[in-house]
Order: C-alpha cells, then structure tokens, then sequence
C-alpha cells in the first residue's frame, strides 16, 4: 500500500468534520476522503444491526478510494461497529472513544472524570465501560447535551443562549467535582470556548477530534504509511443526501469555502 493513499473518515452527518479539521492541523500532508451519512443522520435511534450494516456499506465505499487507514469519527458507529470493522478490513480502523479516553486517563490527577455527549452516546455508556476497564477506581460523570448539537451547526458558538444553555448542561460536572472533561461528541469542540468558561477552570477538557488526530498520526507512523510528500493533502467531500446545507455548514466547521460536495448513494 502506498503511503500517499488518503485517509478515510466517516460520520453519520457533519460533526467529522471536526476530525478531518484537527487531522489537518496534525497531518497536513494527508490526503483525506470523507463521507457523511446525511440521508441517514442520525445513528442514535438506529438498531445496532442497521449501525453495523451502514458502517460496512461507508467502510466499503472508503475502501474503493484507497484509503490507508479509516477514522470512524461517530460515537454511535464506533460503540456499535468498531468490533465488526476491525475483524473485516485489513487497514487499521480507529474509533472516537479510545483516543479521549487515554487522553483523560493521562490527564485526570483526582480519578473524576467527567463525559458529555448526545442522549445516546451517553445512553450506551460507552466511554464509562471504556474508562473503568483501565481504571476501576475512577468516578465518572456523564451528562447528555443534545441542544449542541444544533447550536454548533448554526454557529451560535458565543450567543448568550448557548451560555445559559451551557450552564444548565454543566451544573452537574461543576458539583462532581471533576478534574478532566471528554467532550464525547465530535460537535463539541466547535463549543470548546463557551464550555471551558463554564466549567470550573480547575477542569482541563479533552478534545476528542484532537485525540484522535493524534491517533491517527501514531498508527501511521507505527505503520510506515505517514506521507513524506511536502504538498498539502487533498480534500474530497461525500454525503448521502442533498448537499447544500452540508456545504454551507462544513465552510463553517472547516473556517474556509467548501463547495463540489458530491452526493452518492449507498447500498
């Protein structure tokens, strides 16, 4: 396999692409396909069946564009699929929850740790299961989020609604007395500001997108497939569904134009 293939990316809709913004930052030589699942979006009130069978379809259509290593940038793919994925395919695959787990582990000096996510990242418990496994004396707090989700692809990242929206979420990770936060959804750190001025500022945050760019970056050097081109890597942008509104919202996300978002049809 050649080291100049692209990176591979998936999510169920557009918060990847906070994923493909850090994996840029880290990797700016690597070429990235990314893919979001808007027809589908969301994954949370799907079946795991249905999760398993969408994540090999997009795993599938990655894999034709010659991707070297596939990032599963979605918390409901990744609790469900990432066993599956990794039996079948021969590349190396990464999920969103161990990256922000190991960093919060490095992080935490009190063995509180605090999670914040959609209802049903939260709901599945996976990065509480994922958390004890390597640390059965943690104390770990979670809390659902679902308003930032849509208040991060408005762009209402510093409105006085998202504030007090922020405050409300947050009450219960200020009182248990955390340490150390995992923002457990790949919108979030669009909202990384508004968070940390509303948490206590004793508690240092963990940027899943960060931790998993950072990840991605030590399998393919642990692979030998990092690029040692010095051209800046290519982008190329597929969704499920019509993608006018996913090209205004990624020029948000991503902080330039994006335009010649293709649309193609899985399954």
């Amino acid at each position: 396999m050649s080291n100049q293939n692209p990176i591979g990316v998936f999510d169920s809709g557009l918060g990847g692409l906070t994923v493909v913004k850090a994996i840029r930052n880290v990797l700016p030589n690597e070429s990235i396909i990314y893919f979001g699942d808007t027809a589908r979006v969301p994954y949370g009130n799907k079946s795991p069946e249905l999760i398993k069978e969408y994540s090999l379809q997009i795993t599938e259509f990655l894999l034709e564009h010659n991707t070297k290593i596939i990032v599963v940038a979605c918390n409901t793919a990744t609790a469900l699929a990432i066993d599956i994925l990794q039996e079948k395919l021969d590349i190396p695959i990464i999920g969103v929850v161990k990256p922000g787990v190991a960093s919060a582990l490095k992080l935490t000096q009190n063995n509180r740790i605090g999670v914040i996510g959609t209802i049903s990242t939260i709901s599945s418990g996976a990065y509480e299961t994922e958390l004890k496994s390597n640390n059965n004396f943690l104390k770990v707090m979670s809390n659902p989020c679902p308003l930032f989700v849509p208040l991060a692809e408005e762009g209402w990242l510093n409105e006085h609604a998202t504030k007090l929206i922020a405050q409300k979420y947050l009450e219960p990770i200020n009182k248990a007395n955390v340490d150390t936060l995992i923002l457990g959804c790949t919108h979030y750190p669009l909202l990384k500001e508004v968070i940390q001025e509303v948490v206590s500022t004793k508690i240092k945050l963990v940027d899943s997108a960060q931790a998993m760019a950072y990840e991605t970056k030590k399998l393919l050097t642990d692979y030998r497939l990092l690029n040692d081109q010095n051209n800046k890597g290519a982008l190329k942008l597929f969704v499920s569904d019509l993608p006018a509104r996913f090209e205004i919202v990624a020029s948000r996300f991503l902080g330039e134009k994006i335009s010649n978002v293709e649309k193609i049809q899985l399954g």
